[in-house]
């Protein structure tokens, strides 16, 4: 399926922001709202995507692809959909309005071309109801979350009329070119995230105002503890804005009358007191938080008080929970919490366990209503709201057997396909071959079936689970990756680099000399590529100038080595790439980078210089090819770029701009949108593609 042209109806929040992306993904855009009323009829347009233009985080890669996007109004510029290859409706959440839109595009669009709704949980079928045998094929509902650049999922909600390759390319398109997880939704209200998402911020909220949490405690217990990202539950709701919580829970609670949970979905009294007052959260300036500046003139943010609607002062809350569990890695953790009987009386753990088993089982009634599997469920969560685990993969760790008793012990409806399941003999949600996920359980089908996963994704975790780890110590791994492929995995904190990570480093230069072995790719999954060296380390040495002087040295001749390996090395730099991340990405004949890549040499910051490489990398990179194209250039305005991005410790927002700022270059630059690591099949196909030879002529000494 080839889409180069697409056009979006609703200059919005979201209708802006999947302009935005289109474009940073090399689309051309054109972007449509209705005509303003008075002066320039694309005045409306105009500001709404000024918005974009000014949002932070950046909405798009680099200022200048805002080039990309034409915009105009629906009434002087609907004509332009006859080229459209892809059609998104972004108005109004109001059915009429899409319904009426729908019928002026059936009339235009050309045939075959694709048609969706961004919808959060109008009924997609419902919508299509009156359009052509065309139209109804090509339609669909395609929900992408805010803001569309930064949060990987997207929802695709095919009708029963909704052609199969239809639903195929799209999916196709969006995870190898706008680097989204697809989930394949069924047409239910408020279909997979927002329905168990929104669950969960209900019944969190409902039960801190019956059982005396502040605001602060549950963000606290709902954050990072339980694998959340650090907004929790209120500063959640505050971003998402409680004026469009208020909605999706009205939606809920129209279209869903046979959720036996939906009384959760009206707003206890509070929150409606909150939406009367305007207090719709970070769009309004306050919710369930607000911004107040200090005498000092720095600011702070007092917390609302559930039961007197005043706002306080922080008192940034400790439980004894997080303490003793917080280095335990997150399955570990919720069975410690779920398990250990130190936590039965601590005020923490209680709120974690009440609010986390109500919600798992929530999900496993929704199936198969919602989705035909845990998986997709799992899938949705992680990747709409950020979560480290999904509901399901949350029960396996605390023990699917362990967490029906809990359930009925406190009275929670375990679904039947849960009990079938466990009295086949099945002890997890989720099946296991050599530590690679083969299969998930069907509740339907009551038996295990494959998961959906991209044929070239490889997870390093799975690799080291079907025991093809060659060398391993406490900072990093070396892979075996198939087909003569070396991978050079860090994971110690931070993915800080010290010298655990050069002892494998070195163990792999070893193996390159090997004949068995053809390339050497440096890459993991973490959280970022690395935030640099382990200052700790240097600071300690502060008081030996002799150690420190052979921790830069090692460094050095290390990056050195691995620049000039006998064959080829490529580096995989994704998320923040900082400090000696960013030398070790200098050492690769080809990088493989992450559109969402955020470079930067940051040791002017702490009044350091880089000591790896890194400001000669920089020369060499950005001041030696003009050079060497002309030797009487005047090199001080390159000279000077270098000095500004270092001694500034600028950090890209994007790989395209971490090109413009010299830390890529253009013959080595390639850049991904989807998978974080794609299989071995990817990167030999770079490898070979790109027919380079490894920058081995020889090894100097430093």
């Amino acid at each position: 399926m080839k889409i180069n042209t697409v056009v979006v109806i609703g200059a919005g929040t979201m209708g802006g922001g999947i302009a935005a992306h289109c474009a940073n993904v090399g689309l051309n855009v054109v972007l449509l709202d209705i005509p303003s009323q008075d002066g320039d009829r694309n005045g409306l347009v105009k500001s709404l995507w000024d918005r974009q233009l000014k949002a932070r985080p950046a909405a798009l890669f680099a200022p200048e692809l805002a080039r990309r996007v034409r915009l105009g109004n629906t009434e002087d510029d609907l004509h332009l959909v006859q080229d459209a290859d892809w059609i998104v409706e972004a108005i109004i959440e109001q059915l009429e309005p899409k319904r009426e839109l729908l019928a002026r595009l059936d009339a235009l669009r050309r045939p075959g071309a694709i048609v969706s709704s961004n919808t959060s949980g109008i009924p997609i079928r419902v919508m299509a109801e009156g359009r052509s045998d065309d139209f109804r094929r090509h339609f669909l509902g395609a929900h992408f979350f805010n803001p569309p650049r930064y949060l990987k999922l997207l929802e695709i909600i095919p009708t029963a009329d909704t052609a199969p390759e239809v639903v195929a390319g799209l999916t196709a398109f969006a995870e190898n070119r706008l680097g989204k997880t697809v989930v394949v939704c069924k047409d239910t209200p408020n279909f997979i995230a927002n329905r168990i998402g929104v669950f969960a911020l209900q019944y969190r909220t409902i039960a801190a105002l019956n059982n005396g949490y502040t605001v602060e405690e549950v963000d606290t217990l709902t954050g990072p503890i339980i694998g959340n990202p650090k907004t929790g539950t209120f500063r959640l709701s505050d971003l998402v804005g409680l004026d469009v919580l208020a909605h999706v829970t009205a939606n809920l609670y129209a279209l869903a009358p046979h959720d036996e949970s939906r009384e959760l979905y009206q707003l206890p009294e509070p929150v409606q007191k909150m939406l009367a007052h305007k207090w719709l959260g970070n769009k309004t300036g306050q919710g369930f938080y607000k911004e107040v500046r200090k005498a000092d003139g720095g600011k702070e943010f007092h917390v609302l008080d559930l039961q007197t609607l005043e706002y306080q002062p922080p008192t940034r809350p400790r439980f004894d929970v997080i303490g003793e569990t917080r280095d335990l890695e997150l399955p570990a953790r919720l069975h410690a919490i779920f398990h250990d009987p130190r936590w039965q009386d601590d005020r923490g753990a209680a709120f974690i366990i009440d609010t986390t088993l109500p919600l798992l089982a929530y999900a496993a009634r929704r199936l198969p209503e919602i989705a035909d599997t845990p998986y997709e469920v799992d899938q949705a969560m992680r990747h709409g709201f950020g979560a480290e685990l999904g509901p399901f993969e949350m029960w396996d760790a605390i023990g699917a057997a362990h967490g029906v008793e809990l359930m009925k012990a406190r009275g929670i409806a375990v679904p039947a396909w849960v009990e079938t399941m466990r009295a086949q003999g099945h002890t997890a949600f989720y099946q296991f071959d050599d530590g690679r996920l083969t299969g998930v359980y069907h509740p339907t089908r009551q038996a295990y079936t494959p998961v959906r996963r991209h044929k070239h994704h490889l997870l390093l975790k799975e690799n080291a689970g079907a025991g093809r780890v060659l060398r391993r110590n406490a900072s990093a791994s070396l892979h075996d990756l198939g087909d003569g492929v070396l991978g050079f995995e860090f994971h110690s904190k931070a993915n800080s680099i010290d010298g655990f990570t050069f002892d494998i480093g070195r163990a792999a230069l070893e193996l390159l000399e090997r004949d068995e072995w053809r390339a050497l790719v440096i890459a993991n999954q973490g959280k970022d590529f690395s935030q640099g060296a382990n200052v700790g380390l240097f600071l300690i040495a502060l008081g030996d100038p002799a150690g420190l002087e052979k921790a830069a040295r090692d460094g050095q001749q290390f990056f050195m080595d691995l620049r000039f390996a006998p064959k080829p090395v490529v580096t995989v730099p994704r998320q923040r790439v900082l400090g000696g991340g960013v030398e070790m990405v200098f050492t690769g004949a080809r990088a493989v980078a992450s559109a969402e890549t955020y470079m930067g040499l940051i040791e002017a910051g702490v009044g350091l210089v880089p000591g790896w490489g890194g400001c000669k990398e920089m020369l060499r990179r950005n001041v030696s090819p003009h050079l060497a194209a002309d030797e009487r250039v005047d090199a001080l305005p390159y000279l000077q770029k270098v000095f500004e991005t270092i001694g500034f410790a600028r950090v890209s927002e994007s790989a395209l701009q971490a090109r413009q700022l010299g830390f890529l270059t253009d013959d080595q630059y390639r850049l991904y949108t989807g998978l974080p690591l794609s299989g071995r099949e990817f990167f030999i196909y770079q490898l070979l593609a790109a027919q380079f030879e490894p920058l081995g002529i020889f090894k100097p000494e430093i």
